[in-house]
């Protein structure tokens, strides 16, 4: 193992200590070395506060060390001005000698300008070192800036014969519980995760989720409904106010506290157009939790790019259909007899 291979590595390990809380700004984790030693480390915490490379360069006790060291970053320093000042000027007033970077910034405000500047002023800057597992770790941010729109995921639970849930007509009949006590924890973390989560009229109808992290420690998603016509009464959880809500509807609404209703046109664009709105509010990503027709319509206009499925042992010889996707998983794991499958839209 290479010292770029071994610090780039640990930019990643410390960059993943920002998942759920720095979105839709991308992980990043920094290190600074001398004399390959580790004299600082840091990686953006929150987002709006300051990014990786300052927080590992104001860790260095000696700041003398800084114009014979390396500083390495698994995504290309920022130069322009946002939440905060940009990186690359920051690494230059610090007269940093080298700079080893994993990947370019995929955001045309960004990608070169940052190596760019730091190389006029006479820093060495090496890019693409684990560029493949920098790219990775910021699949969301990646996604978001190259193709205009959330990084989407979907997640259900289905018999090993195939069902998500047994026939029901209303919300006084029980759900088949199907995941487990880890699995359940898996998807928590999972919503923690992710920025938005996104379910269809009748799951709530039917379940009246609150669609919150629970069962793990972290940020609870913005919820979004699809609600054509209107159906979800006023007092289900969904409306409690207690976290930021969007409702994409054809019916008219006012909107409440943390509770927006967005006025659609329900046409063959339905969905690119909801994917287009959510990217407009700068949500990165949408984990898709239901219903079977709501996760079908994604599947069917290819609008995914990672699915996960858990299947239970457990069957019952009818109920309602799970989704079908027609790839082989690319990776699977075992949790207390049920099996958790990766899929991967690419």
């Amino acid at each position: 193992m290479t010292s770029e291979i071994k610090y780039i590595q640990r930019c990643l390990q410390l960059a993943q200590n920002g998942v759920g809380y720095v979105a839709p700004n991308p992980m990043v984790g920094a290190v600074v070395v001398h004399n390959d030693s580790i004299i600082g480390e840091g990686f953006h915490r929150r987002y709006g506060d300051a990014h990786a490379e300052p927080n590992a360069i104001n860790s260095v006790k000696d700041k003398t060390l800084l114009t014979e060291s390396t500083l390495y970053v698994n995504l290309e320093p920022c130069s322009h001005y946002g939440k905060t000042p940009p990186c690359a000027d920051f690494i230059i007033e610090h007269k940093i000698k080298r700079v080893v970077i994993g990947t370019l910034d995929p955001n045309p405000k960004v990608s070169g300008r940052g190596v760019e500047l730091m190389q006029k002023a006479g820093i060495e800057v090496v890019v693409g070192v684990m560029g493949k597992e920098c790219r990775e770790l910021n699949k969301r941010f990646f996604i978001f800036q190259e193709q205009n729109r959330p990084y989407v995921l979907l997640k259900w639970a289905q018999t090993k014969d195939g069902f998500i849930d047994k026939k029901r007509t209303d919300r006084t009949e029980e759900p088949l519980l199907i995941s487990n006590a880890i699995t359940k924890q898996l998807t928590h973390k999972m919503r923690s995760e992710n920025q938005a989560i996104l379910v269809g009229a009748n799951t709530v109808l039917l379940d009246n989720p609150s669609l919150t992290v629970r069962n793990w420690s972290g940020k609870s998603p913005i919820r979004i409904a699809i609600d054509r016509q209107g159906r979800i009464p006023s007092d289900f959880n969904l409306f409690d106010g207690s976290i930021p809500t969007l409702v994409f509807t054809e019916k008219y609404r006012e909107n409440e506290h943390n509770l927006e209703f967005i006025k659609m046109v329900y046409d063959e664009h339905v969905l690119k157009n909801i994917l287009k709105i959510v990217y407009e509010r700068n949500i990165n990503s949408v984990m898709v939790e239901g219903g079977a027709s709501i996760l079908n319509s994604f599947i069917e206009a290819g609008l995914w790019d990672e699915a996960n499925i858990e299947v239970s042992p457990v069957r019952i010889g009818d109920g309602v259909k799970a989704p079908t996707l027609n790839k082989l998983p690319a990776n699977s794991a075992i949790f207390d007899n049920h099996e958790w499958l990766f899929f991967q839209n690419r």
